[in-house]
């Protein structure tokens, strides 16, 4: 049976779509495979790595009837990689295995039966769904997801905090040196649900949203969030645990603040970060009246200093920050201007975009 027919660009990027998540290495092989459901014309793709499931469904052609099977993800999107993109390639079945056919070329693969992949158990008990544009999402993530904490020992920290309510959907994140917060207005009300999505879940969203016109629809329960777009149905496990009051980490009332352009900032700092240390990524920032000045040093004595003009007439505070977390911040923001609050040396500092409440992040100082 010819399980489908089409050309290597149609099924190369159906099968992308859903192998980001499959290892290389697993403890249950079939978990390397990815499960192939045929219905008629209609070819149901699906892998999981028994935290997440992601699905997706499309017309690859081929002949009519019902068909399962699973076979290597990796290998199959590796072979599919090497043929010329309008080539036409066909998947058949013979026995236990499957026969990939593009040009001149042939490669039979081994499969494994469709009824041993583990299928991930979906909730019963999902709350009301809500939709986001793709686009909005996608520059959410982007803005808070550089934040989120890697490997750390509490464990809710990596990840980023959903919470949508009434009609705002807000996402947060931190490692405890910095927190990001940013947010956007939904098209109908929901009641408040709180999930943290973890680390894993969050680089395949980023790498699978895209920035063309479409909604996603989220549904989120106690233990899953579901998330529906594009043709695709991403189903993943969240972070259990309690995320800390993101509230009382933003400062409210700092006295100081001072607002400049974010693309001269941050080639300031790129600049200055070049002589920081590996182990010691720290600057000093020395704002005064009418001027910011950055600065760096290493252990091989070496040192580096620049200045940028600023409209401020507040008071002068010399503050050391980890250098690497303030670029990563501006680098994400795509505004021209930023606003940096600060009460003194050993207070956290608020980056926000002027005139937009939908953006803000904390970072703690470093003692230098």
């Amino acid at each position: 049976m010819i399980v489908l027919k089409a050309t290597q660009d149609k099924i190369l990027a159906a099968l992308q779509s859903v192998a980001g998540i499959v290892e290389r290495r697993h403890t249950l092989p079939i978990l390397a495979n990815v499960l192939i459901r045929k219905a008629g014309g209609q070819i149901q793709l699906t892998t999981s790595d028994l935290e997440i499931q992601i699905r997706t469904t499309a017309e690859l052609g081929g002949d009519e009837g019902s068909f399962t099977t699973t076979v290597g993800a990796r290998k199959l999107v590796d072979i599919l990689r090497t043929m010329p993109a309008d080539q036409t390639v066909s998947l058949e079945s013979s026995q236990s295995k499957l026969v990939l056919k593009g040009g001149k070329s042939r490669f039979t693969l081994q499969s494994l039966p469709a009824e041993d992949f583990p299928l991930v158990q979906e909730s019963a008990n999902f709350g009301p769904a809500f939709s986001v544009p793709q686009k909005v999402l996608k520059d959410l993530l982007s803005q808070v997801s550089f934040a989120m904490a890697v490997h750390d020992i509490r464990y809710y920290l990596n990840g980023i905090l959903f919470v949508a309510e009434g009609k705002q959907l807000s996402l947060v994140a931190t490692d405890g040196h910095r927190l990001a917060f940013a947010s956007a207005t939904l098209d109908v009300e929901v009641p408040r649900q709180e999930v943290i999505l973890p680390r894993k879940t969050v680089l395949e969203m980023q790498r699978l949203l895209s920035d063309a016109e479409g909604a996603i629809e989220m549904q989120f329960a106690n233990n899953q969030a579901k998330f529906s777009f594009g043709g695709m149905e991403f189903v993943t496990k969240l972070v259990e645990g309690k995320f800390p009051d993101y509230n009382r980490v933003i400062p409210k009332g700092h006295k100081n603040s001072v607002t400049l352009g974010r693309a001269p900032l941050l080639a300031s700092l790129q600049r200055t970060a070049i002589l920081t240390s590996e182990k010691f990524k720290g600057v000093r920032l020395n704002i005064e009246p009418g001027t910011l000045r950055i600065a760096s040093n290493n252990a091989e004595q070496e040192e580096a200093q620049d200045e940028l003009d600023i409209d401020y007439g507040g008071d002068a505070i010399e503050i050391g920050f980890n250098v690497s977390y303030l670029i990563e911040a501006l680098a994400n923001m795509s505004q021209d201007m930023v606003r940096i609050d600060l009460a003194d040396s050993n207070s956290s500092a608020l980056v926000t975009i002027p005139e937009n409440a939908n953006f803000k992040y904390v970072v703690m100082p470093m003692r230098i």
